[in-house]
């Protein structure tokens, strides 16, 4: 099982220096706007490879008026042991690294390899009024998590389309240098789609499974890739993608993009039970429908992998009647996940007041709230390491 049993922040957004030693599966966050609770979701999403929960970038993750540096370290039980994971700003360049037990990983897939995180956040309750970028990047954290290879895959697609993209956009026709990059590209984007098809596969099958509370949702794919491998061979597929690659350079060079790969992938989510799409549905009903996802992902990773998640929700109550609410607390307390919630007001958590511990936060420190399970120590600022 994956556990957080240590966290501390170093500069790291409001928080000058804190540990936190969580004691209880559900802990609780709640406290006004502003005062900390998303900054430490934050932190624990950066634990995995990625930019967190709120895709922030490193110049934004100092706290203001610190020194510049800023430091995220987690000990973890792990499929390998108690296992310590950090990431911080690296001194020397505008970058993230992270260490493993002190050391530098190999790769990030060394880090992915052992925790896994998934979250929901305000901001996705936007996803189907939003561009596509911004659901890719939700069905991407969703493959990431099971297939942690997925992202250096992305990642070496969106450099080779990058590349090209600047050889167009300047003229240059070396054909040899196109063709060399439209190969990459093709080979990444089969390999990302593929990954992308076979979790959207196995989560729709999740989803039927698993009867809740939340309505059960479908995930398609919008993209002529994932369409062609669903019945063709990877390889055709691959040639396929090279040749309208080749046969695109005058367009793609005029429209300064390239029409085909798998940064043009889209995700559509439909509620099974009445065949609403979320872009139709009400804002309760996506965000039912959303909370329906990300618990049905938790429970596919603990299947696939060996252990759930961490499972982080930010104001997941918002948007929910009376009802949807008690029928979260009430899978929460189910779940195998360790869960850190937020919310501004404590009493609505209080039907998982025999389960979770609840802290307050503000003034860069967690006060624990005495109605809920007591923990062992409070997490107060300590003196941080210069």
């Amino acid at each position: 099982m994956l556990r957080l049993n240590r966290l501390t922040l170093t500069d790291f957004r409001g928080y000058t220096a804190l540990t936190w030693r969580p004691v209880a599966r559900i802990s609780v966050l709640f406290g006004p706007n502003g005062s900390g609770k998303t900054n430490l979701l934050e932190a624990l999403s950066l634990l995995v490879p990625g930019r967190g929960l709120r895709g922030a970038r490193n110049a934004d993750l100092p706290r203001q008026g610190g020194p510049g540096g800023w430091a995220v370290n987690a000990r973890l039980h792990t499929q390998d042991g108690e296992t310590s994971i950090g990431t911080g700003a690296d001194p020397e360049a505008d970058r993230r690294v992270f260490r493993l037990d002190g050391a530098a990983p190999r790769n990030q897939a060394d880090i992915a390899r052992l925790v896994a995180a998934v979250w929901l956040t305000p901001q996705m309750d936007r996803l189907f009024q939003e561009g596509l970028a911004g659901r890719r990047r939700f069905l991407d954290r969703l493959v990431w998590a099971l297939e942690p290879g997925h992202a250096r895959e992305m990642a070496s697609h969106d450099t080779a389309v990058g590349s090209r993209n600047r050889l167009l956009a300047e003229g240059r026709q070396d054909r040899a240098w196109l063709a060399g990059l439209e190969d990459a590209i093709a080979r990444h984007a089969v390999a990302a789609s593929a990954a992308r098809l076979s979790l959207a596969t196995r989560l729709n099958a999740h989803i039927q499974t698993a009867a809740g509370a939340f309505p059960a949702a479908r995930i398609d794919l919008a993209c002529p890739i994932a369409e062609r491998l669903a019945t063709e061979p990877a390889l055709a597929v691959e040639d396929w993608l090279r040749a309208g690659l080749e046969a695109n350079r005058a367009r793609d060079a005029a429209a300064g993009t390239s029409a085909l790969g798998a940064h043009r992938t889209d995700m559509w989510l439909t509620d099974v039970t009445t065949g609403t799409p979320a872009a139709l549905a009400s804002t309760g009903q996506q965000k039912a429908l959303l909370i329906g996802v990300i618990l049905a992902h938790s429970g596919l990773i603990a299947s696939a992998r060996g252990f759930a998640p961490l499972l982080l929700l930010d104001e997941p109550a918002v948007h929910l009647d009376a009802d949807r609410r008690a029928a979260l607390w009430s899978v929460l307390t189910s779940l195998p996940a360790q869960t850190i919630v937020t919310g501004t007001d404590a009493d609505i958590f209080l039907p998982l007041a025999g389960q979770a511990e609840a802290f307050a936060t503000g003034g860069g420190a967690l006060h624990p709230d005495g109605r809920f399970i007591r923990p062992e120590a409070e997490a107060t600022p300590v003196p941080a390491a210069r």
